[in-house]
């Protein structure tokens, strides 16, 4: 199946137009919402219901879903779920906020749930879901960072837009999306919880940071005791140590590199005392693209 193309469109309603659509729907549903619920538009039937398609989230807890199941059981649902006539079964609706809930009461054995009725297009519906995945506190750090990424790239928002409009800080931001820049295995690692995000961070652009992320996990090392380790010097990181280039660095070189498509060279006269930023470009198609970006600001 081929690739969906990228959204690349402007901003829009804007974050914060969707957050202040989706309301208390964020809420915890096991928690007293901080508000009344919103009055559902009506009542349908779990069968009417499909889940999204590009759903960000492909892995639900099962131990989470029975522990939201059984308050559902007791409690109802408390918020309805965000739902929009599906584009492919006329008779169907697809959902686009609440999938989590919607699982968790088929395993309550409901028969059907309270939805409101929204008229999103694909983008918007790939943006909510991703922002509904972005405040659930099990959201792990490396999933968490894809999130961060797909609303930045696909949808055109800056950190500082992200970050202000989910309540959370811009270094927060971009220290998650940092860690997409692991081995995929490191990352695996990361989602599974065998490393902490602390763990992982000083292994970013390290040499052998597969190696040193097994280590961490079977010694059961602490977040400090992976920075001591990522720092040593041996095999290519000894190389890149003698060259003046830390973690850090070749970290920023790799997320300008990514951002800007082109290669980029960060050469650091002294700590603290300023350095030099070289971009290389092949082409003038890539010296146009690199000066539209930056004049967009």
């Amino acid at each position: 199946m081929a690739e969906k193309p990228l959204v690349k469109r402007g901003l829009g309603r804007g974050l914060s137009a969707l957050m202040a659509d989706l309301g208390t729907d964020l809420a915890k549903e096991a928690a007293p919402p901080p508000e009344p619920p919103r009055s559902p538009d009506r009542m349908m039937p779990i069968e009417a219901l499909r889940p999204n398609p590009d759903q960000p989230r492909r892995t639900f807890e099962p131990d989470a879903l029975e522990e939201l199941a059984a308050s559902l059981r007791t409690k109802g649902v408390i918020q309805p779920l965000i739902v929009r006539p599906d584009p492919k079964e006329p008779s169907a609706w697809q959902i686009v906020a609440g999938e989590r809930r919607w699982r968790a009461a088929q395993k309550a054995g409901l028969s059907e749930l309270p939805v409101i009725v929204r008229n999103y297009d694909d983008a918007e519906l790939l943006e909510i879901a991703i922002i509904e995945n972005i405040q659930r506190d099990d959201l792990n750090p490396i999933d968490e960072g894809a999130a961060y990424r797909s609303l930045i790239d696909r949808f055109g928002h800056s950190q500082e837009q992200v970050a202000s409009a989910l309540g959370k800080s811009r270094s927060h931001v971009a220290n998650q999306m940092r860690l997409l820049q692991l081995p995929k295995e490191v990352q695996q690692m990361v989602s599974d919880r065998a490393i902490s995000a602390g763990h992982a961070r000083p292994l970013i652009g390290h040499p052998r940071a597969l190696d040193l992320a097994r280590r961490i996990a079977e010694k059961g090392l602490s977040a400090r005791d992976a920075e001591r380790i990522a720092k040593q010097p041996e095999g290519d990181a000894k190389r890149s140590a003698r060259n003046g280039k830390d973690a850090d660095t070749r970290a920023m070189e790799g997320e300008l590199s990514a951002a800007l498509g082109l290669a980029v060279r960060i050469d650091q006269v002294g700590k603290g005392q300023g350095g030099r930023l070289t971009l290389t470009y092949k082409t003038l198609d890539q010296l146009d693209e690199v000066i539209r970006r930056l004049s967009a600001g």
